[in-house]
């Protein structure tokens, strides 16, 4: 039995349906009501990871626990040994743990401070671990979603900084692995697409995608904080600004884990694109 954390966010709405399709017995946990679109013979369980107490008869007979912390739970809450204890003493084998590259390029951030707390207590734990650190999401796309919908226009800083984003379905990918496979047991994937691209560059095959122009507009870093301060703490924006506008060298590299773990090349943002257009049509 497998252990879904984040089971209706971004990544777990992908890796709940690969698990079952190989044939895994799936627990999809979520702090809400059970959501509509689960796979058929997949428990919904209601719980929160940052609540090790609640997780501890939700892991009782699991063999593997994926580990996604949600909202706030990435800024502070109970010791996450609590939580891997509770799945040391439920009999688990294997915990994956969905972290960030940040914690590899920049060790020092403070935004990141929980998530590195998280690696150290998987790393300490009694059962085999894998840490995935992917880099930005392709998915941060959605962001533009409604103004191109409405005005055919992407709005964005840093319009020629090019970043190698990851399609968060190859991160799901990954972690399906992980978590159903030998050999992966102490080892830790940062996990990027195929290519850099910049946000113009995005905007530019968006356009492609719906056979229509879409305009761009650079932001300024000063406009970008104040949107980015509508949904994201203050403590984080700077930071992910610095990597948007500054990426360090390691920030542009193309890594080769996801094509290592599943013997393919990484999605591009073009089929990112093609397989969402839905959204901003």
């Amino acid at each position: 039995m497998i252990v879904v954390t984040g089971a209706t966010g971004n990544i777990g709405r992908t890796l709940v349906p690969l698990l079952t399709e190989a044939g895994e017995e799936v627990v999809a946990v979520s702090r809400q009501p059970q959501p509509a679109g689960l796979p058929a013979g997949v428990r919904h369980a209601r719980a929160d990871v940052g609540d090790a107490a609640g997780m501890r008869p939700v892991l009782d007979g699991a063999d593997a626990f994926f580990i996604l912390l949600g909202g706030e739970l990435n800024g502070h809450g109970e010791s996450p040994r609590a939580l891997l204890g509770a799945a040391e003493a439920a009999g688990v084998k294997r915990v994956v743990l969905l972290s960030s590259q940040i914690n590899a390029t920049r060790p020092e951030a403070p935004s990141h401070s929980r998530l590195r707390a998280f690696e150290a207590a998987v790393r300490e734990s009694g059962p085999d671990f894998t840490i995935l650190r992917p880099g930005g999401f392709a998915s941060n796309a959605f962001a533009w979603a409604e103004s191109v919908r409405t005005k055919r226009t992407v709005f964005a800083p840093f319009a020629d900084v090019a970043l190698p984003v990851v399609d968060p379905a190859d991160i799901a990918a990954v972690a399906a692995a992980a978590l159903r496979e030998d050999g992966h047991a102490g080892r830790t994937y940062e996990l990027t697409g195929p290519e850099a691209i910049s946000p113009r560059r995005q905007a530019a095959v968006m356009a492609e995608a719906l056979g229509e122009d879409v305009a761009f507009v650079e932001l300024s870093r000063e406009e970008a904080h104040a949107h980015m301060a509508r949904f994201m703490p203050e403590e984080a924006i700077g930071g992910t600004l610095d990597v948007l506008g500054l990426p360090l060298p390691a920030e542009r590299e193309v890594s080769p884990d996801v094509e290592r773990v599943l013997h393919r090349p990484a999605r591009s943002f073009a089929d990112w694109a093609a397989r969402n257009l839905p959204a901003f049509r």
